[in-house]
């Protein structure tokens, strides 16, 4: 398994949660066990497309009960014989290693040769930054200079490109730092209850200053409850 591994660093461990429960794409190679024509393994394939339920394997380090999950793209990119490197769009929390397991079953068997994650969420593998770079921004870092650790980082404020943005007034800003959940006067626009769903998680703004995320209550005065304050 190689590819796109997006981590967080200190409080922004705690946003993870906003970035990681989003759809996955692989791409991979399985190799088949028999000589399948192309025409039966791509109707196989597009079987897959949809809700499945998949049991986690017996080595994997969550609970295993059968978990229903959103295959999304599922298709052969180029073939060599029995080697098939395929492409996947996958809901989070889908075995891709499973997924081939299960399309063997159906075509006299199958396994998984390599797997590379090649986006994750937001996070697109043409970004992303590899080992060696990463190890010397780290060396720089011991010595005193922040420069390259500095161009890796990437600002919590990326959250707003997975959540819905809420604007609040600059004189409440303060309140909020200190706790405070929002309430309907806090709000620049008064017409967002219309457009949000209860329980959604947003990310707050005051201008271009990142507040924090919020869970949507929307009932009476209060409009949200923090989860994670910047501050």
């Amino acid at each position: 398994m190689s590819g796109v591994l997006p981590v967080a660093l200190s409080r922004a461990c705690r946003l993870n949660e906003y970035f990681m429960h989003r759809d996955k794409t692989y791409v991979g190679i399985m190799r088949l066990h028999e000589d399948v024509p192309d025409a039966l393994l791509n109707k196989e394939l597009s079987s897959f497309i949809g809700k499945i339920t998949q049991l986690p394997p017996v080595r994997s380090r969550v609970k295993r009960a059968e978990r229903v999950r959103e295959i999304k793209k599922f298709e052969i990119l180029e073939r060599d014989g029995k080697d098939v490197l395929f492409l996947s769009v996958v809901q989070a929390g889908t075995y891709i290693r499973k997924l081939i397991h299960d399309l063997g079953e159906k075509i006299g068997g199958a396994h998984m040769l390599e797997l590379r994650r090649t986006q994750a969420g937001i996070f697109e593998e043409k970004d992303a930054i590899n080992l060696y770079d990463f190890e010397k921004a780290v060396e720089e870092y011991k010595k005193g200079n922040e420069e390259l650790i500095r161009k890796i980082l990437i600002p919590g404020e990326i959250v707003s490109q997975v959540l819905p943005l809420v604007f609040i007034r600059k004189d409440v800003v303060k309140k909020c730092f200190t706790g405070s959940p929002i309430f309907n006067n806090f709000l620049e626009d008064s017409n967002l209850k219309k457009k949000l769903s209860e329980n959604e998680k947003i990310a707050v703004f005051s201008e271009d200053k990142f507040i924090g995320c919020y869970n949507f209550i929307g009932k009476g005065d209060l409009f949200a409850r923090p989860e994670f304050v910047l501050n």
